[in-house]
Parts: structure tokens; sequence; C-alpha cells
């Protein structure tokens, strides 16, 4: 480390040379020349690539124009700046500020540096479950699921675009037991080899089927008699029924086409004297058929209030075959009543067909009333514990078409498979949770106290 000190008098810079001619600044008149003060000059040494620079410091400001000559300033080796340049954004690979691929440091670019919990970090995300839950559907899912099974079944699909989900429940458990997605239109045998795979786990476990719900679907009576032969096939009472309802409601649409053909037509404009009473028998038959439409619940509905009954009277009155289409839902409600046995309702049901062959009007209800499927929904007449409909697997199928609208991504049958697995044991988990949450509870009340 060294210093160098300089002192150097006001008629010193006149040796000094100066690249750049300045013209002589000529002293004003009456001013008194000032002494020349000492100027210092002073130099430091770099620790590595010295630059130089020159400045001076005066001690008084001299007065310029007592100056022949312009100041000039000695070199000096001054430190070198040795800042790093700040980005406002660290710099990328492909960036030209860059001679060398560059990472920026931990902690700027959202990485994690340190954590404040105790806990392990989340692996959510890392390793879907769904993967391994897929797996483990007919080992370990099954044990619990067939745990306490009923003995019944109720077997439905649901189609999501091209794909065909068949899923196994059991009807008053509403526990779902197995499913299977295919990518394409169900057929009779992919019905039958599925079933036979669910068939091989129940025999494994030592267990039983005693009866199966079903839809109307022709999917499965083949595959269920050569399974299951001799175990009662029930088809959905809510199906049957909803058939029937609209074979009603569109007779009595047709009824009420004929009605309204036969109103006379009046002529445009005001009617005149004569033409008044016409127009208002014309104007009542209008509204008579206005009403049917918007009271063709009426025909249909289980059970009506006294106002209701009132109301349907005055509709049926002077027409015969609106009446008998009331009585034949009447009679199709009786024959689904608990307190009878199967053999009395057939009965009921060969007396209802022989009635309606009398009316020709009534030959779209007569066509669905003679369907085998209404024998066959009248099984459960026998077994107290089997259930009349398949609302478990139907309930099963809301809640899938309910994950469905939200999940654009789940559209392969990979991904179907691995979310219907997923949701399957977070429903087997959900009463576990339940009870884990009310104990909880449980507990922190009884501590606050």
């Amino acid at each position: 480390m060294w210093k160098i000190s300089l002192h150097l008098e006001s008629s010193d810079f006149n040796a000094i040379e100066s690249p750049y001619p300045v013209p002589n600044a000529a002293p004003r008149p009456g001013a008194t020349p000032r002494p020349a003060e000492p100027s210092t000059t002073s130099a430091m040494p770099a620790p590595s690539n010295p630059s130089t620079s020159a400045y001076a410091s005066h001690a008084t400001a001299a007065d310029v124009a007592t100056l022949a000559l312009p100041t000039t300033f000695p070199t000096s080796p001054c430190p070198t700046p040795n800042t790093p340049c700040a980005f406002k954004t660290w710099p990328s690979d492909s960036s030209p500020r860059t001679a060398s691929r560059t990472r920026p440091p931990v902690g700027t670019s959202g990485a994690t540096t340190e954590s404040s919990s105790h806990t392990p970090p989340s692996r959510t995300g890392l390793r879907p479950r769904e993967k391994k839950i897929w797996e483990k559907l007919t080992e370990q899912y099954l044990d619990v699921a067939l745990a306490d099974f009923s003995g019944y079944l109720a077997i439905d699909e649901v189609y999501d675009g091209p794909f065909c989900v068949i899923c196994v429940v059991d009807n008053r458990r509403y526990n779902r037991l197995s499913v299977r997605v295919l990518q394409q239109s169900p057929t009779q045998q992919l019905v039958g080899e599925f079933l036979a795979e669910f068939k091989e786990q129940l025999k494994r476990r030592g267990l039983t089927v005693r009866g199966i719900t079903t839809d109307g679907s022709n999917l499965y009576p083949k595959a269920l008699e050569e399974l299951w032969p001799g175990t009662r096939h029930q088809i959905c009472r809510f199906h049957v029924i909803k058939e029937i309802t609209r074979a009603i409601l569109n007779t009595l649409a047709a009824l009420r086409k004929r009605l309204s053909a036969k109103i006379p037509k009046g002529r445009r404009g005001r009617p005149s004297k004569k033409e008044r009473r016409g127009a208002a028998s014309r104007k009542r038959q209008q509204q008579r058929v206005a009403d049917l439409f918007e009271h063709r619940h009426l025909f249909v509905r289980r059970e009506l209030t006294p106002g209701q009954r009132k109301e349907l009277s005055r509709l049926i009155r002077g027409q015969a075959g609106l009446s008998r289409l009331r009585e034949v839902m009447e009679e199709v409600y009786r024959l689904f009543d608990r307190r009878c046995k199967k053999e009395t309702a057939l009965r009921k049901l060969a007396q209802l067909r022989r009635g309606l062959r009398r009316t020709k009007s009534l030959s779209v209800a007569l066509n669905k009333l003679k369907s085998p499927n209404l024998e066959k929904a009248l099984e459960y007449l026998d077994d107290k514990l089997l259930p009349s409909t398949s609302n478990a697997v139907e309930r099963s199928n809301r809640r899938f078409r309910k994950a469905q609208k939200g999940i654009y991504s789940a559209r392969k049958k990979k991904r179907l498979e691995q979310r219907l697995a997923l949701d399957m044991q977070r429903e087997q988990q959900s009463k576990q949770r339940q009870q884990t949450l009310e104990t909880l509870h449980k507990d922190r009340a009884e501590g606050e106290e």
C-alpha cells in the first residue's frame, strides 16, 4: 500500500503543456490578483486491474481569469468497481448475457427452502393412488364390502360417451361391489363374462345370491339364468310403472286430439247475434281440451286429494274413454301392493288384460300391459327382503355422472377405472371417517367442560 501526495503551486501549471489550446483570459479591470493556493493530488493502487483517473481538489476556488492556461489534471490509478450487475429477472440459459448455463439460487423461483411444519411434506399428487387401488378391488376392498353381504344384488349400466360402466351393488347395503368399464356397446356375452368373474369372487368367500334386481334391459336375463338358475330375478318396479304411465299419457294425448278435431270451426271476427251461442259452446270445448292438457298428471298420479278428485271428475264427465284411463292406472297400482302374493297379483293382471280388450282406444296401454316384464316385476311380492326397485345401483350411477361433469380429462378407459376405484374406496371409508369425527368432537367437548 502506498500513497503519493503532490503540492503544486499555481506557477507550476505554466510548465504543463495542454493538448487543447485555450485563449488567454484578460484580467478584469480593477481586479486584485489573489495568491495561488496549493493543490493536492493523491493516488491509490487497486487490488487488481488498476485503471487511470484524474482529479484535482483545490483548497479554495481560484479565479479563472487569473490563469493563463487551462488546468490539466494528472493521472493516477483508482479501484475498479466490482459490484455485480443486478437483473430484474434471473437470466435464462438462452440469455445473451450469460456465457454458460445458469440456475437461480434456491428460494428465488418458488423453491421451498424451509418449512415451519413439524410433519413431513405432503406427497399428494406425486403418486396417484388410483393405480394401486384398482388392483385392490378384487381382494382387500371386496373383503370389507362383502363382510355383511345381504345376498341381494342390483345390476345396471351407465353410459359416458363411448364407454359403458356396468356396476354391481348390494341392493340392501348400498355398497358397490364390482364395476367393469367397456369401451364399446355392451353385449350379452360381455355381461356374462363380467358376472361370471364376480360369481367366482362370491364362491371363494362362500356367499350365495338370493335375489337380483335389474331394469328392463335384455342384457341380463340370459346371463342370470345361466349363472344363478332358480334365483329370483326382479324387474325394477319403477321402470315398469314408468313405461305404463308414459303409455297412458300418450293415449290421453290421442284422445285430446280427437276432442279438438270435433270442435266446429267458426268464422273469423266478432260473432253475430245468431252465432254467439255457437261461439260460446266452441269456447267451452276449447277450454276443456286446454284443461285436459294442464291437469294431465291427475290421470297417472298415485294418490289424489279431495280437491284433485273433484277436478278430475269434472274433466272426465261425459267421456267414457277418459274415465277408463284413470281406472286402468288405479288397477296397475293395486298390482304392486305388498299385502298380496304374486299369484293374486297375476290373477288381477289377467282380469285387467281381458277388460282392456273391449276398449279399442286403449290399445297402446294394452300393449305395455302385455309385456313379460310386468309379470317379473311382481317377484318381490313373495320375498319380503327382495327390493322392488334398483335404487341402490341408480344411486351409484348418479354419483358417477355428477363426478364426470366437472372432470373433462377422465375420458379414457384407464382413467375411468382409476377414478371409480378411488371413489369406491372413499365411499367405503366414509362411515369410519364420520365415526372418527364424532369421537374427536365428543372428546373435545368433554375436555372443555
